[in-house]
């Protein structure tokens, strides 16, 4: 399985060293592609030729919240069926077209608090750092 990350944008200041690390410690367990879009007239038909023959996964406020665990059992599961791409995609500020909406499989949310972009950014690469060291049994996640 590959992960595909698609965002609106790319984080900035201190978010961007953050997010890097993450991104090369979740390399560590799965090819991961990571897409940077600039806003602008084309950002959809870029977003809608990425996401061609894969499970497109938008992050949203009115999406599933997951515990870890929770998406660690949502990306084992979407392995055992066999997908052979997942992309998660976070978009701008009005958040996503009503194209790229139509296109998605499922719909997540990390909270129903609202987060600044950068952050959601860095929340997304470490999530599914964690969710993968989950899956792998390494020890970064500690069950409270």
């Amino acid at each position: 399985m590959k992960i595909q990350l698609i965002t609106i944008g790319e984080p900035k200041w201190e978010y961007k060293k953050i997010f890097d690390e993450y991104l090369k410690r979740l390399s560590g367990f799965v090819k991961v592609e990571y897409f940077p879009i600039k806003e602008n007239k084309d950002s959809e038909k870029k977003i809608l030729k990425l996401i061609e023959k894969t499970r497109v996964v938008l992050l949203d406020e009115k999406g599933k919240e997951f515990s870890s665990k929770g998406l660690a059992n949502f990306l084992e599961i979407s392995e055992q069926e066999s997908e052979k791409k997942i992309s998660f995609i976070i978009g701008g500020a009005d958040g996503h077209s009503d194209l790229v909406r139509e296109k998605s499989d499922f719909l997540i949310s990390f909270s129903k608090l609202t987060f600044p972009h950068d952050l959601a950014m860095v929340i997304l690469v470490e999530t599914l750092y964690r969710s993968f060291s989950i899956k792998n049994n390494h020890p970064y996640h500690r069950e409270g």
